[in-house]
C-alpha cells in the first residue's frame, strides 16, 4: 500500500486555520506563540524544497507542540461550566480536532524528511563514535616500493658502524 503525497502546504494551512479557530475564545497566550512559531518554520520548508534541516525543525516542532498543546488543555480547560457558550465549544473543538490531526502531519511530514534525502536516525550535532573504516588504511599490508629503504640514520651503506659509546 502506498502512502498518499501530501503537500506540506495544505498541512501548514489546514494547521493554521485550525489553530486560528483554536484560538477565538480561552486558550492562553503561549497557544498561539507556540502554534504560530511552529507554522513559520512550517513555511521556510515549503519555501526551501530541498532543505533537510527545515522539514526537520518542522517534525521536531509539531511533536513539541504536541506535547505542549496536551499541557494547555490540561490546564486551561473549564472543570464545571456547564452553560458553556457555542464559542468555546467551536473554540475547543477545533484546538482538540488540530491536536489529534497533528500526530498523522507527523507522519506525512516524516515522509517528506525522507524524501527530502533525511536517514532514520536523526542527528543532533553531537559527535558520535564510527565503525566505517574504509577510509583507513591497514598498517598490516605494507606497500611495495621500487626505491631502496630509508637510512633513519644518515649513514652511507659501505662506512664501518659508528663507535658505540656507553654512558
Amino acid at each position: 500500500m502506498e502512502i498518499p503525497a501530501i503537500n506540506l502546504k495544505a498541512i501548514v494551512l489546514v494547521h493554521w486555520l485550525l489553530t486560528v479557530w483554536g484560538c477565538m475564545s480561552w486558550l492562553p497566550v503561549s497557544y498561539p506563540c507556540g502554534n504560530f512559531s511552529v507554522l513559520a518554520v512550517g513555511v521556510w520548508a515549503i519555501a526551501q524544497r530541498d532543505s533537510i534541516d527545515a522539514v526537520l525543525m518542522f517534525l521536531l516542532g509539531m511533536v513539541l507542540t504536541i506535547l505542549t498543546d496536551i499541557v494547555h488543555f490540561g490546564i486551561f480547560y473549564p472543570v464545571n461550566n456547564f452553560g458553556l457558550e457555542s464559542k468555546f465549544r467551536f473554540s475547543a473543538g477545533m484546538a482538540i480536532f488540530n491536536l489529534l490531526l497533528k500526530p498523522v502531519s507527523c507522519f506525512f511530514v516524516y515522509q517528506m524528511y525522507r524524501e527530502r534525502g533525511g536517514d532514520y536516525n536523526v542527528n543532533f550535532g553531537f559527535p558520535s563514535v564510527s565503525r566505517n573504516r574504509e577510509a583507513y588504511q591497514s598498517i598490516d599490508q605494507q606497500e611495495e616500493s621500487t626505491a631502496p629503504p630509508a637510512n633513519p640514520f644518515n649513514q652511507a651503506q659501505d662506512s664501518k658502524p659508528a663507535a658505540v659509546r656507553s654512558y
